[in-house]
């Protein structure tokens, strides 16, 4: 079974066609690759946040989480968005099951800040894995939330990218991260050119000196911990091209492949 965890930012699902959907449907029905989607909804999370004059502010691109914050969250997340997703891919003639990180245990969590000047922002140390086989089993693709849980009870708010990357290993799958931009893009001879490959050396010093920047790091370093553990091939594509996660799951060089040192080679 080739299982494909594909990530979606909650900053693309307003620009995403309708084929992207029909796509995924398209992988699950051929049988070939077995498709989960982990969704984020940062921006309608901040809108609705602003809307209850709740204070919001990040720490290191991660969002300061307090209980109210909390309820914005897992209310957007495991609800509005992902019955958005399920809806969409029901609409393209598939399966679809939306299910939160809570559910049945799926992400269990820590926080990943023992200062708690995060508040309840979490780590996955553990994924129930068969519960998403089950899921394929019954003929479904899975829409998981990225809110976790721990053994007290007490809920997490997740990066989605970390959330994608935990089930990644935990499924040893192939880790999809969906842009609006056709991978991660580097200056040669003064001109901005897509990369088909980035090592981790590469990634790093990109990193440091600011041409990757933003949203784009938590996928990058997603992408390199997943590498290190279990994950078997990380990639940033474009969602919005035509069919071009049908193009990468036919191994054509879509997007950008990050890779580890021992796999070094730019297309």
């Amino acid at each position: 079974m080739n299982c494909l965890v594909i990530k979606c930012g909650g900053s693309i699902f307003e620009k995403l066609p309708k084929t992207f959907y029909e796509d995924i449907v398209s992988l699950s029905q051929a049988g070939a690759w077995t498709p989960i989607i982990v969704h984020g909804g940062g921006p309608l999370i901040t809108n609705l946040l602003n809307s209850f004059n709740i204070e919001t502010s990040f720490v290191n691109g991660l969002r300061v989480t307090s209980n109210a914050v909390l309820d914005v969250v897992e209310m957007v997340l495991s609800g509005v968005v992902n019955k958005q997703v399920v809806r969409h891919l029901m609409a393209a003639g598939g399966n679809a099951v939306g299910i939160s990180g809570i559910d049945g245990g799926l992400l269990m969590a820590q926080p990943v800040d023992e200062s708690e000047q995060l508040g309840f922002v979490g780590d996955v140390v553990e994924v129930n894995s068969r519960m998403i086989e089950n899921l394929f089993i019954e003929g479904y693709i899975p829409v998981i939330s990225p809110i976790g849980i721990d053994s007290n009870g007490q809920r997490y708010n997740i990066n989605g990218d970390i959330a994608a990357s935990a089930i990644a290993k935990a499924l040893g799958a192939n880790l999809c991260f969906i842009s609006d931009i056709p991978g991660i893009m580097a200056e040669q001879n003064g001109v901005k050119v897509k990369l088909d490959r980035a090592c981790r050396t590469e990634v790093l010093e990109m990193i440091d000196n600011g041409a990757i920047w933003g949203g784009m790091i938590p996928k990058v370093k997603a992408a390199l911990n997943g590498l290190f553990h279990n994950v078997r091939e990380a990639a940033i594509i474009n969602g919005l091209e035509p069919h071009s996660l049908i193009d990468y799951c036919n191994g054509l060089d879509i997007g950008t492949k990050i890779v580890l040192e021992k796999e070094i080679g730019n297309g």
